[in-house]
């Protein structure tokens, strides 16, 4: 069956702006890449007007970091997955089109054919589905967002004709002094017929200033053809250098800060809040400023987060207490259980529900069960400890010995007292206690108590030897 919309995805650019070392459909942003926000929203567009389509990627710059990120994409995703056509050189919007219609004989066959660029990450399914539906109910063979501008330098403006919906694009370098008064400027986006844009597409030519093929060409003002004016042209934004990056991570930002807090989460400053775009997060939860949260993260309800901590790629489950500072990656962290502050969780971190991680403790590939504290200035690496254990201050798992991790088993119900070492590999067993300042090498049975330090030697008298006084 015929699809209703093709979508060519234009992703060729090198984006020389950026001085990325990447081409620019990868440039990073709240989590994710530039292509993934149009990408999302084009499948968005498609679901809510229950519209069958199809994706083409159209690469060229760098295309094999493109096409196998958007490959590693496709496998996320239940619907068809995204295909490829490739520009062999950047000659122009029509060449790129003309690329993606011979990339599959398909494409020719689906009704419509929706051009949108994958540097324009603000555009939304809402933009899309208002153009659609006007070039469909107007029975138009090709419709093009506009926007006013009090700058319109570097766009194509929009000429109208006196009487009628057609109208033609001039690009800023074949425009003269009176065409480039004009405020009305082209997008970027258009959704055409495809007959229409497969028969326009055999008229186009390179005879401009920039030598290019233009698709803005099969536009006329004799055409069934009609020129688009949204509000605003801030969901266009096009974005060429590090500059308009950091503005549509703003826009981005503010957009899904606000779309939590309607949600219920409550954030004490939302402008000094960093929550990349797939964060999940719950009701009742509270974030206090300066908070990052990156990645895949999945915060429960009624957390509370608290100034300057970094989350990232983690689980945070309901009532839990993110303290100040700490540092959180890759760990998961159980219900009502308090972290920090100062602490830091490395990834495969499992704190269990009810647990308490205190200020200065690193956690590294250890799983703690319920109840278990570490309150203070402590090490656990490649560590498993059972429920209701207590694990006293300065406690380090001597885990590594110059060549391989090795695993320290505490068991549940046990008291490791300050200062201690455990040297792994290392087995100790429930209910036990372990004294201060002891460095345990051999496992120890159920309900066994150790100590492994020296004997105190006290010399009466003695210490004058030692005291050092100042000279005056």
């Amino acid at each position: 069956m015929s699809k209703v919309i093709g979508t060519a995805l234009l992703a060729a650019g090198e984006g020389t702006r950026m001085k990325l070392n990447i081409p620019k459909p990868l440039a990073p942003l709240l989590g994710g890449r530039m292509i993934d926000f149009p990408l999302e929203q084009v499948e968005k567009f498609y679901h809510d007007l229950n519209i069958t389509g199809s994706i083409t990627a159209i690469t060229g710059h760098q295309r094999d970091l493109v096409e196998n990120y958007l490959q590693e994409r496709n496998g996320q995703l239940k619907g068809e997955p995204i295909q490829f056509a490739f520009q062999r050189q950047q000659l122009g919007t029509a060449d790129a089109v003309r690329s993606y219609l011979a990339s599959n004989p398909d494409l020719r066959n689906c009704e419509y054919t929706l051009v949108i660029c994958a540097d324009t990450p603000l555009i939304s399914s809402e933009e899309l589905s208002l153009l659609f539906l006007q070039l469909r109910d107007g029975k138009l063979d090709g419709v093009a967002a506009t926007f006013e501008t009090s700058n319109p330098t570097g766009y194509g403006r929009i000429v109208r004709p006196s009487s009628g919906d057609g109208f033609h694009i001039v690009e800023e370098k074949d425009a003269n002094d009176e065409v480039r008064q004009i405020k009305e400027v082209n997008s970027g986006l258009y959704i055409i017929k495809t007959s229409f844009l497969v028969k326009q597409l055999e008229t186009i030519d390179s005879n401009n200033q920039a030598g290019e093929f233009y698709l803005t060409d099969l536009f006329q003002d004799s055409q069934a053809v009609k020129a688009v004016l949204f509000s605003t042209g801030e969901k266009f934004l096009g974005v060429n250098d590090m500059v308009q990056l950091e503005t549509a991570a703003r826009y981005l930002r503010y957009q899904k800060n606000s779309n939590l807090m309607r949600s219920g989460v409550r954030m004490i400053d939302s402008l000094s809040t960093y929550i990349d775009w797939k964060i999940d997060i719950a009701p009742a939860t509270v974030i206090y400023p300066n908070v990052i949260i990156e990645g895949c993260s999945q915060i429960g309800a009624g957390v509370t987060i608290n100034a300057g901590a970094v989350i990232r790629d983690s689980i945070i489950e309901d009532e839990a207490e993110i303290k100040a500072y700490s540092h959180l990656d890759s760990c998961h962290v159980g219900q009502n259980a308090a972290i920090g502050p100062f602490a830091r969780l490395r990834p495969n971190a499992e704190i269990g529900a009810n647990s308490k991680i205190g200020n200065f403790v690193e956690i590294k590939k250890s799983k703690l069960a319920q109840g278990v504290k570490v309150s203070h200035l402590s090490y656990l690496g490649d560590t498993e400890v059972g429920e209701e254990s207590n694990i006293g201050c300065g406690f380090i798992s001597c885990n590594y010995d110059g060549a391989n991790k090795h695993l320290t088993k505490i068991g549940s119900h046990t008291f490791i007292g300050s200062d201690s070492q455990m040297v792994a590999p290392i087995q100790i067993g429930d209910r036990c206690f372990v004294a201060s300042g002891s460095t345990i090498t051999n496992d120890m049975p159920d309900d066994s108590f150790a100590i492994a330090r020296s004997k105190q030697s006290t010399k009466e008298g003695v210490a004058k030897k030692f005291l050092k006084v100042k000279k005056k």
